[in-house]
């Protein structure tokens, strides 16, 4: 059946050329949204984990870049290697293009989490015969058994329930209790990204605004909905540990004070007045577990998602507790070092900027797609939380928790996804209370290898790669038993105390592309229970299964 270690090192050049099947990466040739986001124009026209920390889902490493508007590239330009295809050593690149036919860029290598180094995964053809149905036939029902019985027997998993399916059709092959609803952790993030970019153009931009306040001297900073708005300078940008480049930079702060202090002395103005414009969101901001670590106020005004030290690559950073009135705090100081005086303490605003108001600045965020790739990659529960709002006003729903996951769940539903015991209550997974069969979690990944769904590819291409980036960038290293599988596993993580998932994509031994879900509850130590997790997936890569 080929399921030995042996096989697996045998066609370890073979599946890791095949390896950019799991990225199925396609052009996606999008329309402009509407007014819950500003979908960026045309070429020439744009205006103005290191791995999981035990129990804490979802965190991001320092954040910061350069902001749209500042002369900067451009939609249109080449674009660079994104956050989901990031290796952890330099020179190493994969990624999504424009045109959807493959990913390009040098090879390289990346330190292994034993020591030493090894290759990274080659770029490999993205298209390769997924459509098609894959070189061969599926695996068996009674191969994937024989393979996986002593893998999902280990006892520090605790209870464990698995899917795995055809990447190719969605396929259900094998489980147990796939259908039976486990807490998701942060796989949530999968139906959040679903939805975020089935309702959402993936080249749309998320754009935060300076408009000329309702009272006379006043000035208003916009939430726009960006979590990942900066004030750090282009220099100390890093997203998971690594420098942004053009298409992955967020929005700057600074660069959004440069041009509102340039239109106001312009127009002879040297001090103002400043308010805040909190209201693209609704409801409650307070996460059911915010605890100032994990997550922060969900608001639509922050700056490097409200980190105390924006440079922090901390699991789980302390984060500031008032996100949007930090946020006016920072751009005021911007303003005065721009000869541009803030008179007194910025406020809220008392009602919502006049949508015919005068612009006097504006800077946008990478798209929705580059944010979508982000978010899974690094778990970043702040884009999440982000995700599932935008998703909600697309959908027209209260850009609230409620109405977020009153959005999520009947964009899932229209795509035929089978919604039965799923419950959701936001978007990052943090929230104990959300529900999901590993079924659905291995239906979501098929619907983004679908090629009746093109504009979903980001989930996949946003997938951590198994011993390279992103939360799973310090996995399937020497002695965890699934070393062989690291390059050729891309799988979005999750835990919460007690709960570890793992739900992503495998190419096995025959080239096959398949998706899983491995959930668990269990009183094991963390790192152990997510070894014998990569254990199941590694099974998968050496696997024949006939």
């Amino acid at each position: 059946m080929g399921t030995g270690v042996g096989a697996a090192r045998r066609r370890r050049g073979t599946a890791a050329g095949l390896f950019g099947a799991a990225l199925l990466v396609a052009g996606t040739v999008l329309t402009s949204g509407g007014a819950y986001a500003q979908p960026s124009p045309g070429p020439g026209g744009h205006s103005t984990e290191h791995g999981e920390g035990d129990g804490r889902d979802g965190r991001d490493g320092g954040k910061g870049g350069r902001g749209r508007g500042d002369g900067k590239p451009r939609p249109g330009d080449t674009p660079a290697t994104r956050p989901g295809e990031q290796p952890t050593a330099p020179g190493t690149t994969g990624g999504s293009t424009p045109t959807g036919t493959g990913s390009t860029g040098p090879t390289g290598s990346a330190p292994a989490p034993g020591g030493g180094a090894r290759p990274a995964p080659a770029p490999g053809a993205v298209l390769a015969t997924v459509e098609a149905g894959g070189p061969a036939a599926a695996p068996t029902a009674q191969g994937l058994q024989q393979a996986l019985a002593a893998a999902v027997a280990d006892k520090s998993l605790g209870t464990v329930t698995f899917a795995v399916a055809d990447a190719a059709d969605g396929q259900l092959l094998y489980g147990s209790g796939e259908n039976t609803p486990a807490t998701p952790a942060s796989t949530t993030k999968l139906a959040a990204a679903i939805a975020a970019l089935s309702l959402i153009p993936g080249d749309t931009r998320l754009t935060t605004r300076v408009v000329r306040g309702a009272d006379p001297g006043t000035i208003t900073l916009v939430g726009g909905g960006d979590p990942t708005l900066t004030a750090l300078p282009a220099d100390q940008v890093q997203i998971g540990g690594r420098a942004a480049d053009a298409d992955t930079a967020p929005a700057s702060l600074d660069a959004l004070a440069r041009q509102t202090a340039a239109a106001l002395k312009a127009a002879g103005t040297t001090t103002v007045k400043l308010d805040y414009d909190l209201s693209m969101y609704a409801g409650n901001p307070q996460h059911k577990n915010h605890d100032g670590q994990n997550i922060a106020l969900v608001v639509p005004l922050m700056v490097d998602e409200a980190k105390v030290d924006p440079k922090s690559r901390d699991d789980a950073p302390a984060r500031v507790a008032d996100p949007a009135g930090k946020a006016a705090e920072i751009f005021a100081a911007l303003l005065k070092a721009q000869g541009v005086t803030v008179d007194g303490t910025a406020r809220p605003a008392a009602a919502p900027a006049a949508s015919a108001a005068p612009v006097l600045g504006r800077v946008d965020s990478p798209t929705v797609a580059r944010l979508v790739e982000r978010m899974l990659t690094t778990s970043d529960n702040q884009i999440g939380e982000a995700m599932a709002r935008q998703a909600a006003l697309a959908a027209g729903q209260p850009a609230s928790f409620e109405g977020a996951a009153t959005a999520v769940t009947r964009e899932l539903a229209k795509l035929g996804v089978p919604m039965a015991g799923v419950s959701l209550n936001d978007g990052s997974g943090l929230h104990p209370g959300n529900a999901v069969p590993p079924a659905v979690l291995v239906r979501l990944l098929a619907l983004a290898a679908s090629d009746q769904h093109p504009t979903l590819r980001p989930v996949l291409t946003g997938l951590p790669i198994a011993g390279f980036t992103g939360t799973l960038g310090k996995r399937y290293g020497t002695g965890s038993g699934a070393a062989d599988a690291a390059g050729l596993i891309r799988a979005k993580t999750g835990t919460l105390s007690g709960v570890n998932t793992l739900a992503g994509t495998v190419v096995d031994a025959d080239g096959r592309l398949l998706a899983f879900a491995v959930m668990t509850r269990t009183t094991a130590p963390a790192d152990t229970a997510r070894a014998a997790m990569d254990r199941i997936a590694a099974r998968l890569a050496a696997c024949g299964c006939h």
